[in-house]
């Protein structure tokens, strides 16, 4: 299920004024059709609608509190609605991902209701705000293209789910005819929103000073509009806006200096946008310890249960040798040993997945001694409550500060919900699929990705001589670059790759697990060549599965909603 977010870092003016933002307006007018003289008496301790308006405080108020409904951590908890994690026991993403699901998904409802509400929220400021008086024009249209973004990016995942959505740009309330309406077309859904995006991000700045960090920027707007763009397949809309953002010039890949390293600090405290260095994240939720935290390095790696994210077998074998051919094409590769498979191997697999020799939470690695030990060796399967248990075999170590593991929700890290890297994928996509891709292009983008970890460059030559498709490795890129950022889901939807979503999911091979652990799996079924089958009987119905139906309880409130292909 879906985590709701908690409220972005404070610690500045932007921050400490989120959550006091919606207490005494947004709502007021709820009970104006009281009868009752009492009921009707302006509250004593908020503000009237009528009366809020008026300053560039009460206004910052209001546009905080549709921050309120950026994603967060749960962005990254999507990734289990793809085949890059698993989390064993069933949930709604697990339950959608597998194909096994109706109507009445809770999540369904849940992430209907949630963008909706958000919608409503921004729709109210941008009915209201132009009420205030002796703003600077400048700060109005600021506040009006972060709220105008907000609207834009609750409407993408929306469409991204749905399809045809009812599209609102007025405050509705009950009684209202827009209430019981019906769906508006997905394409005009989606015009509409790479419309506000074009309208956000000229009213945005390029950046802000360190009070205002992590509030929306034109990259932010120009960035989004590109990936929107792709999901639909308007592929010159994609490039224009990818480029637009990389003209900036305020972007850059994150960078320590070391290779080894760079990638996975991105995604630690080190890489977070209160530092100074990071350069690549366009849009981040953030965090601040003993205010407002995730949980992500606990359920990576909890040292008394079964890890809630479990790489997979499928995006283990994605990562390319260090020579740039996958695994099956090229004599770097050997996978005799569990410790073999993580050698030689592009470097962003082993700052992604948990390699043998790693420092770790989980505590006991599974040695025969069964001594706890921080040192991470091999995968534990045994759950006995004294060590992180892996469901395939593998554990994940990108979004995970050690040091947090053994506590709960104390993690305050950036949650970045875009970044510069993939910006540069969406160009270089975009590019390819309109046919103008050429080594200059996979140069500024594929190529500085591959430049930070020290992967060798992916060559248009080399891919041709070695028989290898430059769609399929540049959407190998996307997989690997983004892993655990929750895109992967949407990305097969996309490429129309859904039946992927139907293939069992496998873990490590039973061969390369020791004998005095092979009890511990005896009962996991495996496939021909001893691979651990642990999540079968997966289905996805073209082209049912490549939108989720209508919530049974928004159909029942509103019958004119009607009901997706494949799910009446």
């Amino acid at each position: 299920m879906q985590q709701k977010n908690s409220s972005p870092l404070k610690g500045s003016t932007f921050i400490t004024t989120i959550k006091t933002a919606g207490v005494a307006i947004l709502f007021a007018g709820l009970l104006n059709g009281c009868s009752k003289d009492f009921l009707s008496r302006a509250p004593l301790d908020a503000i009237s609608n009528d009366e809020y308006w008026q300053t560039e405080e009460q206004l910052k108020l209001a546009v905080n509190a549709c921050y309120d409904y950026l994603k967060g951590k749960n962005v990254v908890d999507m990734e289990n609605l793809g085949d890059n994690t698993i989390y064993p026991p069933m949930s709604d993403y697990l339950a959608i991902s597998t194909g096994n699901f109706d109507f009445t998904t809770n999540t369904i409802n849940s992430e209907w209701a949630a963008q909706f509400k958000g919608i409503r929220r921004c729709n109210h400021f941008l009915e209201n705000y132009q009420r205030a008086k002796g703003i600077k024009a400048e700060t109005m249209k600021q506040f009006a293209g972060e709220v105008k973004f907000m609207r834009a990016f609750l409407y993408s995942y929306l469409t991204f789910f749905f399809g045809d959505v009812p599209l609102e740009t007025t405050t509705l309330n009950i009684g209202d005819p827009g209430v019981y309406g019906t769906r508006t077309s997905r394409a005009e859904v989606v015009d509409f929103i790479l419309n506000e995006l074009d309208s956000a991000a000229s009213y945005l700045p390029v950046s802000y000073g360190a009070k205002d960090l992590g509030r929306i920027t034109k990259g932010a707007a120009l960035g989004w509009k590109s990936r929107v763009a792709l999901f639909y397949q308007k592929y010159d809309v994609a490039e224009k806006a990818a480029k637009s953002v990389m003209d900036l010039g305020v972007y850059k890949l994150y960078s320590n200096g070391d290779p080894k390293t760079s990638y996975n600090e991105l995604f630690t405290q080190k890489g977070k946008l209160a530092n100074g260095a990071n350069k690549e994240t366009l849009l981040a939720r953030l965090y601040l310890l003993d205010v407002s935290t995730h949980n992500m390095s606990r359920e990576c790696q909890v040292p008394d249960q079964t890890a809630r994210f479990n790489p997979t077998k499928s995006l283990v074998d994605a990562y390319l040798c260090i020579d740039g051919k996958p695994i099956d094409k090229s004599d770097k590769y050997d996978g005799s040993t569990y410790e073999s498979i993580f050698k030689n191997r592009d470097p962003r697999m082993t700052q992604t997945v948990l390699t043998p020799g790693a420092i770790w939470g989980g505590k006991d690695d599974g040695d025969a001694d069964d001594k706890p030990n921080d040192v991470y060796q091999l995968p534990k399967f045994n759950s006995d409550k004294k060590g992180c248990v892996t469901a395939t075999g593998y554990y994940f170590t990108k979004y995970v500060d050690v040091a947090a593991v053994a506590t709960y929700n104390k993690d305050a890290n950036d949650i970045h919900v875009m970044r510069y890297a993939e910006v540069l994928l969406n160009y270089a996509e975009a590019l390819f699929e309109q046919g103008k891709l050429t080594q200059g292009d996979i140069d500024i983008t594929i190529n500085k990705l591959r430049e930070r970890v020290g992967m060798p460059p992916m060559l248009l030559t080399d891919l041709a001589a070695w028989g290898m498709d430059v769609r399929q490795e540049i959407r190998r890129e996307r997989r690997v670059e983004l892993a655990l950022e929750g895109q992967r889901y949407f990305d097969l939807l996309r490429w129309k790759q859904g039946d992927m979503l139907a293939l069992d999911v496998k873990g490590m091979n039973k061969k390369s697990v020791p004998e005095y652990n092979q009890k511990y799996i005896a009962a996991i079924p495996e496939d021909a060549a001893g691979f651990m089958i642990l999540n079968t009987n997966r289905r996805f119905v073209t082209p049912k599965n490549y939108l989720w139906p209508v919530a049974l309880t928004q159909v029942q409130r509103n019958p004119a909603l009607g009901q997706n292909p494949g799910w009446e």
